[in-house]
């Protein structure tokens, strides 16, 4: 019988050329600015195309608005997704590798179907701008492509990310999906429930992303084309939208936590008393935070500034997903201690390729942040 252990190599283990409380920060910060882009696009991008085809009037002037701004959205969420993966790849190497090894083929294939994905947005992006009320039959059929190529993306991801963790699937995975010990390359972790929970949670925050970035589009990003039918329409729309948020996330991650996780991690993200340890507290405010954004959006018409809501409620999201990066970043490595403990992993910090790294990051957050300002103050097109 394969031993999980066996298929991780221990031979030669090299140093962290960081802190380990940095890598673990940046992996986690990475994630939750990559998380509120990829939202848009993975959930984001369907809702758009529906409200678009099948919305009134304000529901398809959303749908264009968001289908307008997808290519940049796209751009900047791939950008900021390359500081997590770095981050998992340099700590992680002894699980990360053998974990996209066996399902290499659809790991590489991430890379050809976001190429397609990201041609089928600008497809469909141009056609809105061109003014085309009778939209080409290849462009609507591209951003509907796009759409299910993103979420198949994101698919092949939690894949990814989930053979990581759970080592103790290496060796069926491997055994039947491989020929005189070379894997094939095929292997998926269809069979793990937490794979399936997770993805339906991330799908449910996405949601609420959604809900929240229809506020900021309408009271911060619309300008001086916004109206109060606008307004309104979007109000209601990021209430109905949230709501069911609420519900798809609560459902998905009472399944994970409840349904999915060993009886191990439970004792370490759920061990009693409650609030006696800080995984437990942490475990709490994971699964009331999601409350936040959604009390702000339906506590909206008594909001005298609009603007002012919108701005708290982008905080609030953006907090639920920061809160849910950490906790599963406490998940997926006490799930690895057994197999591999990165928190033992020895530390030998290069101060100079960490200094460079710092102020790149932020040349770089700048610059997003500028040319996110520039689009902002560019002129409207007519809706």
């Amino acid at each position: 019988m394969i031993e999980p252990q066996m298929l991780i190599d221990h031979a030669s283990i090299a140093p962290l050329p960081a802190p380990f409380w940095f890598v673990q920060f940046f992996k986690w910060l990475g994630f939750t600015l990559h998380a509120v882009p990829m939202n848009l696009w993975y959930a984001g991008l369907l809702v758009a195309l529906w409200l678009h085809l099948r919305g009134n009037e304000q529901a398809r002037r959303f749908g264009d608005r968001l289908l307008r701004q997808m290519p940049i959205i796209v751009a900047v969420g791939v950008n900021l997704g390359v500081v997590p993966l770095l981050f998992v790849q340099l700590a992680y190497p002894k699980v990360f590798y053998p974990a996209t090894i066996l399902m290499a083929w659809f790991w590489l294939a991430i890379i050809g179907l976001l190429t397609v994905a990201y041609y089928g947005v600008y497809a469909y992006a141009w056609g809105i701008r061109n003014g085309t009320k009778n939209m080409a039959g290849w462009r609507l059929m591209a951003g509907w492509c796009a759409a299910l190529l993103f979420i198949a993306i994101g698919f092949c991801f939690a894949n990814g990310l989930s053979l990581t963790e759970h080592v103790a699937r290496w060796p069926e995975l491997w055994q039947r999906h491989s020929t005189a010990g070379a894997a094939w390359g095929t292997a998926l972790n269809v069979g793990d429930p937490t794979f399936w929970a997770r993805w339906l949670l991330m799908f449910g925050l996405a949601l609420g992303t959604t809900a929240v970035w229809a506020l900021v589009d309408a009271f911060w990003l619309a300008g001086k084309t916004a109206d109060d039918a606008y307004g309104q329409w979007a109000l209601g729309f990021a209430r109905k939208l949230y709501t069911l948020s609420l519900v798809w996330t609560a459902a998905a991650g009472t399944w994970y936590v409840f349904g999915t996780w060993p009886e191990e991690l439970r004792k370490t993200m759920l061990s009693w008393p409650l609030l006696g340890f800080p995984y437990n507290v942490l475990t709490i405010v994971t699964g009331a935070a999601i409350g936040l954004p959604w009390l702000l959006v339906m506590t909206a018409p008594w909001w005298r500034s609009k603007r002012a809501l919108a701005a708290l409620a982008f905080l609030a999201q953006f907090g639920v997903l920061g809160i849910n990066a950490a906790s599963r970043q406490v998940v997926q490595n006490s799930n690895l201690k057994p197999f591999f403990d990165v928190a033992a992993v020895p530390e030998h910090v290069q101060w100079g390729p960490l200094v460079m790294f710092l102020v790149v990051f932020v040349i770089g957050l700048a610059l997003v942040a500028w040319m996110l300002g520039q689009a902002m103050k560019a002129p409207s097109p007519k809706q």
